[in-house]
């Protein structure tokens, strides 16, 4: 029953599971419909966990996935330490039957793992936690090396609707110069491309192993949810990865 969900397309271990939600084929009413995964975005709290109930029921997950309380920060936590709700943007782990997972609608969703599939992580990067290294401390938490670590990127805003002020533009390219390829100014605003940003902050810590990134939140209406396009009021996809 995985129809109704995304899955990377990159060449990730047997062992590695990994699946992204879409809206469809859940039971949310608008403006949530229907598949929406989150409890904090103002849906009926009994539909949300109807919703998580089929979501672990259809992708046969081990144990309900460890939900991130989101802050747009850089930290990362194991797992395995977490005794409640974590405040964190990434998850990791080394253990088997232990679920990463992250949340989002437009923000961007990073998946890891090692090529012997010994090491998983899920990455929530917004724009604030890119430009924060919520990438960087992912990595460095990892035991894997950098060049042995494969990355999917899942679906997120795309270019031709990540508008930018002028500030959020200097801050990038002050943080790294190359960042300057990523903006494209186009009828009086500036448009980020966010895919770019976060692969070439993959690569300068070593990951050549770098899929994903065609998808657009904003202008996939049947698929995803999209916090600018529906003005705030909307679900959350999840991304969710784990070792068997």
């Amino acid at each position: 029953m995985t129809k109704h969900y995304l899955q990377p397309n990159w060449p990730a271990p047997k062992n590695i599971k990994a699946y992204i939600t879409t809206r469809e084929n859940g039971y949310s009413q608008a403006p949530f419909n229907a598949f929406n995964i989150a409890d904090y975005v103002g849906d009926d709290l009994d539909t949300v966990n109807k919703n998580i109930k089929t979501l672990i029921g259809e992708l046969e997950l081990p144990e309900s996935p460890l939900w991130l309380n989101q802050v747009h920060g850089t930290t990362v936590t194991r797992i395995e330490d977490c005794t409640e709700i974590p405040d964190a943007d990434a998850a990791y782990t080394s253990l088997n039957d232990k679920v990463c997972a992250v949340r989002t609608a437009d923000c961007l969703p990073i998946l890891l793992c090692n090529r012997d599939g010994t090491e998983v992580a899920a990455v929530h990067a917004g724009w604030k936690g890119l430009l924060a290294g919520v990438i960087d401390s992912t990595i460095s938490a990892l035991s894997s090396a950098p060049d042995d670590l494969l990355a999917w990127m899942g679906p997120a805003l795309g270019p031709k609707h990540f508008e930018v002020n002028e500030a959020m533009r200097a801050d990038f390219i002050n943080q790294h110069p190359d960042n300057v390829t990523a903006f494209i100014y186009r009828d009086g605003r500036w448009m980020m491309d966010f895919y770019l940003v976060a692969t070439m902050n993959l690569q300068r810590f070593g990951i050549t192993q770098i899929y994903g990134g065609e998808h657009c939140t904003f202008t996939e209406e049947a698929q995803f949810f999209s916090y600018r396009r529906d003005q705030g009021v909307t679900g959350r996809m999840a991304s969710l990865i784990w070792i068997t």
